[in-house]
């Protein structure tokens, strides 16, 4: 007999069961970046995020979870829904608390819905193909949990295409966004990468790599083990520089954080960082797995013209084709990106909502809003910036 229940973090479950589950999935699904945003104190209940991942277990073993967490806010999901909220307090609908199943403070998609390879088969009367009964057992039980706790939904952000077709079976209403990603058409080198471009916007990235060179500034890449531990003190102040520069930054992270992954989570990541005169001026947090590598912090502590360009892109695409990476996920947000080689792709996330009116109302607004999601991917993958016709324009020349 199943036990479904919810723990008190992904930290309190042992670390190899929970990783069974993730497999090969999402670097930040893994107990080892899960648990350091608890145990740094980065996810709490005044901050608005309670960690209590769903369970099933079967015999004592654990067999399907999701990284579910009580909030008391829409802070830190990327997965914008403050306007739901709004419409849910003119109707007198308590919004808060709600459930979100995803990663905090990280727009990045994987899955949400987690089952062991080996699973046993799901109760009777489920459907064919024991992964996704147990996906199904997983949502029912998000929505009873919704009911029996007076809560006003359930929201599944950043999932995986696969799992929005068990949500929507279960009654989750279907949302549809986009980012900018970069991948790897074969490339061999940065120069096959500029070949793709047209004249113009080739020559301007020629420009700005030239430029930052004059202005004596190197960049350098760091990989796992490679990594010396006093680049993570200046990592953590560049990710500070960049919530200080806008007035709608928060600091989720604290020092503490960055230790924690230094000392757990290291062989994942890959930092890129730029010197002048030696010193570490701005650099890049990313996090690698498979053949994928994810951007998720930027900072520079002084101002050098284009370099933003040069260390979050030039710099990131160039590790990748030479480290054979099929595809680059810079975060959210960034029409800048698509100029510069990266194609908007869509991004999915699933919502039920407990009170029909508000379910009604919010799955009119998001049957227009995936219509619009669609027209604008389409327009932007017609103009992308990379051309499509190698015939066109070929250019092998040199950086």
């Amino acid at each position: 007999m199943a036990e479904i229940e919810l723990a008190d973090g992904v930290a309190k479950l042992p670390r190899e069961e929970w990783n069974a589950l993730v497999g090969d999935a999402s670097p930040f699904l893994e107990w080892d970046w899960l648990a350091s945003l608890e145990d740094s104190g980065a996810l709490r209940r005044d901050s608005g995020w309670a960690p209590r991942p769903l369970v099933i277990r079967e015999k004592g073993r654990l067999i399907a979870a999701a990284p579910l967490y009580i909030k008391a806010n829409s802070e830190g999901e990327f997965v914008f829904d403050f306007s739901w909220a709004d419409a849910a307090q003119r109707a007198g609908i308590a919004y808060y608390p709600k459930l979100l199943i995803g990663v905090p403070f990280t727009p990045v998609t994987g899955a949400r819905l987690l089952v062991a390879p080996d699973a046993p088969p799901a109760p009777p009367g489920g459907p064919p193909g024991r992964r996704e009964a147990w996906r199904l057992q997983l949502a029912d039980a998000l929505r009873q949990f919704c009911r029996d706790n007076g809560l006003s939904g359930a929201h599944v952000n950043f999932c995986r295409e696969d799992e929005l077709e068990s949500l929507g079976r279960a009654g989750f209403l279907t949302r549809v966004g986009f980012q900018y990603h970069w991948h790897n058409h074969g490339y061999e080198c940065f120069a096959d990468y500029l070949a793709k471009f047209r004249s113009k916007r080739r020559n301007q990235i020629k420009r700005e790599r030239r430029e930052l060179r004059a202005e004596g500034v190197e960049i350098k890449v760091f990989v796992g083990s490679a990594i010396p531990d006093e680049l993570f003190p200046p990592m953590f102040q560049f990710y500070l520089s960049t919530i200080e520069s806008r007035y709608w930054g928060r600091q989720y992270l604290d020092y503490s954080f960055f230790e924690l992954v230094r000392d757990r989570f290291r062989e994942r990541l890959v930092f890129i960082v730029a010197f002048q005169n030696g010193e570490p001026i701005a650099g890049t947090f990313n996090v690698a797995k498979g053949d994928t590598m994810y951007g998720r912090y930027w900072g520079a502590t002084r101002y050098v013209r284009f370099l933003h360009f040069n260390v979050c892109y030039y710099a990131a695409v160039e590790h990748c084709i030479d480290a054979g990476l099929a595809r680059f996920e810079p975060g959210a947000g960034g029409e800048y990106k698509q100029l510069r080689g990266f194609d908007a792709q869509p991004t999915y996330s699933a919502h039920f909502l407990t009170e029909p009116r508000l379910s009604q109302a919010i799955q009119n607004f998001l049957d227009q809003e995936r219509r619009q999601a669609g027209a604008t991917i389409d327009w932007l993958m017609q103009n992308s910036a990379l051309k499509h016709d190698p015939a066109v324009e070929s250019s092998s020349e040199s950086d």
